[in-house]
């Protein structure tokens, strides 16, 4: 989702700020992906079993700068724009699986091997009520 901010949005702003219930969650599940992995804001939608992609990007957008925020994607793979080399450092620095881009790529940036990078949860009643 293209309004997402890593900087941190509303997440960072002090601990007087309480995060909204259904954000909570969100970043919970942010931070059980593995490094090198990731999940789309579907799939946190769904392991949540509430809310959808739109939901899962808006809370990221407004308070996952302090989370991974590069792990929840798009299903795509392409990079957040907007925030691409940045992206690309974490991703090359966990091991993440890219699909290098073509040269007549736009920008010649690489996407996230979804096939191989994808996340699904592992034992999901490990941490999660």
């Amino acid at each position: 989702m293209s309004e997402q901010s890593p900087e941190g949005g509303g997440y960072e702003d002090g601990p007087a700020q309480a995060l909204p219930e259904y954000a909570e969650q969100v970043l919970d599940v942010a931070e059980l992906i593995p490094p090198g992995r990731v999940m789309t804001y579907g799939d946190v939608a769904e392991w949540l079993e509430q809310g959808g992609p739109r939901q899962v990007g808006r809370v990221m957008a407004l308070y996952g700068g302090a989370a991974p925020w590069w792990r929840v994607v798009r299903a795509d793979g392409v990079l957040l724009p907007g925030h691409e080399q940045r992206a690309l450092g974490h991703y090359r620095a966990e091991g993440t699986p890219l699909k290098e881009a073509s040269r007549a790529a736009e920008g010649h940036l690489p996407r996230i091997d979804m096939r191989r990078a994808r996340w699904d949860g592992g034992d999901r009643a490990e941490g999660h009520t």
